[in-house]
C-alpha cells in the first residue's frame, strides 16, 4: 500500500483544477429522470464500435458474453467444451492477453495469467456489449483505455422508470438441456430525482452433460457422454447511481462464487473411459466507483477507483483420475486501482486530456518455492484531438511504468518503462451523406503475466514485453430511408495489418510438467472485417433487422526462416469466418435466426493434413412473445440451438454440444 501513496498524490495533482471551480450557473444542467443534458458535449468517438445492445442481445441464442461476442467480425472465441469450459476471446489474432475487458468502464484484471473467462458473465443484467479495435477513441477516458490492442466493454443495466414509478422488479427463470436451472431477480428503486439503485442476483446450475461423437484415426468410432462439466454459480450485484450538478457518479459491489468441473480433453484416456475429475472453485469480489463532473465549460474531470479480491482453487486428484498428477493449489489475488482523467477544451476545434492510473497487485499461492510477487503499475496517457469541418485527428502517448517485487531477493523481474504512441484519423468527404473514412496506427505492448515470470519451474524473470503494431484503414456508411420499407443501412469495412513481436511462448523441457517461457515468436496478421446491418418495416406492422459479419485473416508465423513451418497459419485462426442474424417483430412476437460459420484452420503451427480442422457452423432459432396483464409484463422465449446437431470442436479434443434447447420466462412489475 505504501507504493500507492505517490500515485494518489500524482492523481490529486492532475486534478488540481477542481479547486478553481467556477460558478456552475455558467453551465446549467437539465435533469430528465436519470439522464444529464449538459451545455457542452465532450468530443465523440472517432472509431465506431461493434455493439450489440438491448433487444439485439435478448434475441440472440447466447448464454454469456462470450456467446454474444461470437457474432462480431474479427473475433475468435476459444471454447474449451460446453458450459463449464473456459472461454477466452482473441481479437484479430493478437492473443487473448492483448484484449482489455472493461466492466462498467473499469478494467477487469487478472495479474496471474492475464486471461478473463467471459463465460462467467451473464447477459441477464447486461445492457450492451461492444468491441473496439485499437482503442476506444472517446476523449475522457482512463489511461487503461489506451493500454490494450483491442477492448471489450460490458455495460450493465441502469435503472429507468416510467411515469411516477419508484420500483421495478424483474424475475426470470431459464431451464433446458443439460439439467439447467437458472433463476434470476432484478430490483430497481428510485430514492429521489438524483439517486437510484439496483440489486440483482442470479444462480446457475447445470450438469453440463451432453452426447458427442468420437472418432480416432485407427477407425474407432463411438458416441460418448461429456462428463464433469457441471457448474454451480452464484452472482450478486448492488449498485447506486447518482446525479450532481453538471455531473454524475455510480458505485457497484460485485460478488461471484462458483464450483465447476473441467471436462478435459476427450482423448486423455483410452476409448470408453472419458473420466475427468478436475475441479475448480472461484470466488471474485470487487467494489468500484466512478465520478464525472464538468468543472467549468472547458474542463471535465473523471475519477475511478476499485478494489478486487480473487480466490481460485484447482484440484486434480489421481485417485479419481489416473491420468493426472496430484495438484491442489490455492491462489489469492488483491488489486487496488485508482484513476483520474482530465479533459481541457479551450476551443471547439481543439481538446487535450491527461489520464493517470495507479494499480497495485499481489499474488499469493501455496506452491513450493513461490516468490509471492507484488506489482506496482503507473500509466499516464497524454492525448490531443483536433476537429474541423470534415477532418478529425487524435493522437496519444502512453507511458507505462511497472515495478515488481518478490519475497526472495534477486527473483524479481525489476522495473520496466515504456512509451507507446497511437494516432486516429477520420475524414467525412460529403456533408450531406453519412460516409466517413477512418484509419489508425497503434503501438502497444503487454507485460508478461506473473505466471510467465514467476510460476515455479516455468517462470522466466528475463522475459521482455510482447509488442504489437497495428495499422487499420476503413469506411463507415449509414443512411436512413424513412419513406420506404427499407428503413436503414449501416456498413463498416476495415483492412488491417498487425505485427506481434517478441511473442511469449512456452517451450517444454525434460518432462511435460516443466516448461520454460521464452521470447521467440513473430507473427504477421493481414485481414479484412466487414459488417452490414439493415432495418426494414413492412406494412407499418412487421419489423425486420439483419446483421451480417465477415472476417478474412491471414495470420502467419514468421519467427524462423529456416523452419519448415515458416509462413504457416497460426493455430486455430481460420482464413474465413462470419455470422448472420435475422430478427422479425410483429405485435409482441419476435422470431430470430442466427448462423455462425468458422472456416478451415489448423490445430498446430505445422500446417499438415494431420493437424487440419474441418470448418464448422451452427444454426440457432428463438421465438419470443411479450405481452402485459394489467401492470405486469410477461416475456416468454423458446430457443433451439445447433438445430442440425453438428458435431464440432472449437479447440481440438474439446467437443461442443449438439442440438439443445432453452426456455426462458420473465415477469416484470
Amino acid at each position: 500500500m505504501k507504493r500507492l501513496i505517490p500515485c494518489i498524490v500524482l492523481l490529486l495533482t492532475t486534478s488540481s483544477l477542481h479547486a478553481q471551480e467556477r460558478d456552475t450557473t455558467q453551465n446549467p444542467t437539465q435533469y430528465i429522470e436519470t439522464v444529464t443534458v449538459q451545455g457542452r458535449r465532450s468530443v465523440p468517438s472517432i472509431i465506431p464500435a461493434q455493439t450489440l445492445s438491448g433487444a439485439e442481445l435478448e434475441k440472440l441464442s447466447a448464454n454469456s458474453v462470450a456467446d454474444a461476442i461470437r457474432y462480431f467480425s474479427g473475433v475468435q472465441i476459444k471454447d474449451y467444451g460446453g458450459i463449464g469450459g473456459l472461454k477466452t476471446v482473441n481479437i484479430r489474432s493478437m492473443g487473448s492477453q492483448h484484449v482489455g475487458v472493461f466492466y462498467d468502464g473499469i478494467q477487469l484484471g487478472n495479474a496471474q495469467n492475464g486471461q478473463i473467462d467471459l463465460g462467467r458473465f451473464s447477459l441477464d443484467n447486461m445492457e450492451a456489449v461492444s468491441v473496439y479495435n485499437g482503442q476506444k477513441s472517446s476523449f475522457l477516458q482512463t489511461a487503461k483505455d489506451y493500454a490494450s490492442a483491442g477492448t471489450i466493454y460490458m455495460r450493465t443495466r441502469k435503472p429507468r422508470f416510467e411515469d411516477n414509478k419508484k420500483n421495478n422488479l424483474d424475475v426470470g427463470f431459464k431451464t433446458g438441456s443439460f439439467g439447467t436451472a437458472n433463476p434470476s431477480v432484478l430490483w430497481e428503486h428510485r430514492f429521489g430525482d438524483r439517486l437510484t439503485g439496483s440489486v440483482s442476483a442470479e444462480y446457475l446450475y447445470t450438469t453440463g452433460r451432453y452426447k458427442f461423437s468420437y472418432t480416432r484415426r485407427d477407425g474407432y468410432d463411438t458416441t460418448e457422454v461429456r462428463r464433469n462439466g457441471d457448474v454451480s454459480a452464484l452472482r450478486a450485484e448492488a449498485a447506486l447511481f447518482g446525479i450532481v450538478n453538471n455531473g454524475q457518479w455510480q458505485a457497484k459491489v460485485y460478488f461471484y462464487d462458483s464450483e465447476r468441473g473441467y471436462p478435459g480433453a476427450s482423448v486423455r484416456e483410452e476409448p470408453g473411459k472419458f473420466r475427468h475429475e478436475d475441479r475448480q472453485w472461484d470466488r471474485n469480489i470487487f467494489a468500484q466507483g466512478s465520478f464525472r463532473k464538468n468543472i467549468t465549460p472547458f474542463y471535465n474531470l473523471m475519477v475511478n477507483g476499485k478494489y478486487a479480491y480473487d480466490y481460485l482453487r484447482y484440484l486434480s486428484d489421481p485417485r479419481l483420475d489416473v491420468s493426472t498428477m496430484y495438484v491442489d493449489n490455492h491462489y489469492r489475488q488483491h488489486e487496488f486501482y485508482i484513476s483520474a482523467a482530465n479533459e481541457l477544451a479551450m476551443f471547439k476545434w481543439w481538446s487535450a486530456s491527461l489520464s493517470v492510473d495507479c494499480q497495485y497487485n499481489t499474488l499469493d499461492a501455496d506452491l513450493a518455492e513461490f516468490v509471492y510477487p507484488r506489482r506496482s503499475t503507473l500509466l499516464a496517457a497524454l492525448a490531443t484531438s483536433f476537429s474541423w469541418d470534415k477532418f478529425r485527428l487524435q493522437g496519444s502517448l502512453l507511458y507505462t511504468h511497472v515495478s515488481d517485487r518478490t519475497s526472495i531477493g534477486g527473483a524479481s523481474a525489476g522495473k520496466k518503462n515504456e512509451y507507446t504512441p497511437s494516432a486516429v484519423m477520420q475524414y467525412k468527404p460529403f456533408g450531406e451523406h453519412d460516409l466517413s473514412i477512418r484509419a489508425f496506427y497503434k503501438r502497444i505492448f503487454r507485460m508478461p503475466t506473473l505466471n510467465d515470470l514467476y510460476y515455479t519451474f516455468i517462470g522466466n524473470k528475463y522475459l521482455k514485453p510482447e509488442y504489437t503494431t497495428q495499422y487499420d484503414a476503413g469506411i463507415v456508411y449509414a443512411r436512413d430511408f424513412s419513406r420506404r420499407s427499407f428503413r436503414r443501412l449501416d456498413i463498416q469495412a476495415d483492412g488491417y495489418f498487425n505485427q506481434v513481436e517478441d511473442k511469449i511462448v512456452a517451450i517444454p523441457t525434460s518432462n511435460q510438467f516443466q516448461w520454460t517461457m521464452l521470447n521467440l515468436g513473430y507473427v504477421e496478421i493481414k485481414g479484412v472485417d466487414a459488417v452490414v446491418q439493415t432495418s426494414w418495416l413492412f406494412g407499418g406492422k412487421v419489423g425486420m433487422n439483419t446483421r451480417i459479419s465477415y472476417t478474412y485473416q491471414k495470420a502467419q508465423d514468421r519467427t524462423d526462416k529456416q523452419s519448415p513451418h515458416y509462413g504457416s497459419q497460426i493455430p486455430y485462426i481460420p482464413w474465413h469466418s462470419g455470422s448472420a442474424v435475422v430478427g422479425l417483430d410483429y405485435k409482441g412476437w419476435g422470431l430470430s435466426y442466427s448462423f455462425i460459420y468458422t472456416g478451415e484452420r489448423y490445430e498446430s503451427v505445422a500446417n499438415i493434413p494431420e493437424n487440419y480442422a474441418q470448418p464448422w457452423y451452427t444454426h440457432d432459432m428463438s421465438l419470443t412473445k411479450t405481452f402485459r396483464i394489467r401492470r405486469v409484463g410477461l416475456r416468454a422465449t423458446a430457443e433451439l440451438n445447433n438445430i442440425f446437431n453438428q458435431q464440432y470442436e472449437v479447440v481440438q479434443c474439446y467437443p461442443m454440444p449438439g442440438t439443445n434447447f432453452k426456455i426462458k420466462l420473465n415477469v416484470t412489475i
